[in-house]
């Protein structure tokens, strides 16, 4: 299943997944009332069905359905699709967000949850999505080189240390290795190579990463910071490429070799 992301010529289609009637039709109604166009699906396999049928350009996913479970249905899309998917939960716990955001969730929102901001959610997604579809594929970059802060564009590549990201191809590189990233963890990533060197603070993440411009909980950045740090440190404990400055937020600093290169200032893990 590809998910389509292309709304210029029809309305986005969001499939609501969740086992309360009342639930599912509420969040329906008020996503209808912004112009989305909606579907349903009450359990785990009917959501795997409809998702494949309906090719939705989000899902709003609850954790427990009956069958199949959100983990079960968001772990599944994730292999066939790069659909933004919005999980819930009645239980709010810290651990369903975590295990929800490791297998390829885009956000999390706990029950109970004011509509506003499962709508304004909804919004940033799909425009996070469509701008990251209308992205130039093969587009000329600057001129080859490196600058002073140890980025280096080449073509459409960000070079940061030895990290290679490519936004044409959506595929980044640590160290030679291919990294196997989910779409905000790469979208993440290919921002903080934006800005090396420069610490970007929690907000400006969700601002720019995830398309929100109101208040929301900053720990969902802590935990992607947290699962792409597994994936392109050595040593996650004591990271060396993404660094925290305490009471600021984070910054992406060159690393040339892991033997190599100068030595950086102690990273603290989330």
């Amino acid at each position: 299943m590809a998910a389509e992301h292309n709304t210029s010529t029809r309305a986005a289609r969001v499939l609501v997944v969740d086992d309360e009637k009342t639930v599912r039709e509420t969040v329906g109604l008020n996503l209808k009332a912004d112009g989305y166009d909606v579907v349903y699906a009450a359990d785990g396999n009917e959501a795997l069905t409809v998702a494949r049928s309906a090719r939705p350009d989000l899902v709003v996913l609850d954790v427990m359905l009956p069958g199949r479970d959100g983990f079960e249905v968001c772990r599944t899309l994730r292999t066939e699709s790069n659909v933004p998917i919005l999980m819930l939960s009645a239980r709010g716990e810290e651990i369903d967000r975590v295990i929800g955001l490791e297998i390829g969730a885009d956000d999390y929102l706990a029950k109970p949850f004011a509509m506003r901001e499962l709508r304004a959610r909804v919004r940033a997604m799909l425009r996070r999505a469509r701008m990251a579809d209308d992205t130039p594929r093969g587009a000329d970059g600057p001129d080859p080189g490196r600058t002073p802060d140890g980025l280096s564009v080449v073509a459409d590549e960000l070079v940061v240390g030895d990290i290679v990201i490519s936004a044409s191809r959506h595929e980044a590189t640590a160290r030679g290795a291919p990294l196997a990233l989910t779409s905000k963890e790469f979208a993440l990533l290919h921002y903080l190579a934006r800005h090396p060197g420069i610490v970007l603070s929690r907000d400006a993440l969700l601002r720019e990463v995830w398309g929100y411009d109101f208040p929301v909980d900053t720990r969902t950045v802590d935990v992607h910071i947290s699962w792409l740090r597994q994936k392109i440190e050595e040593d996650p404990a004591r990271p060396r490429r993404i660094l925290t400055v305490r009471g600021h937020g984070y910054r992406l600093v060159p690393v040339e070799r892991p033997s190599e290169g100068r030595t950086e200032e102690p990273g603290h893990s989330v």
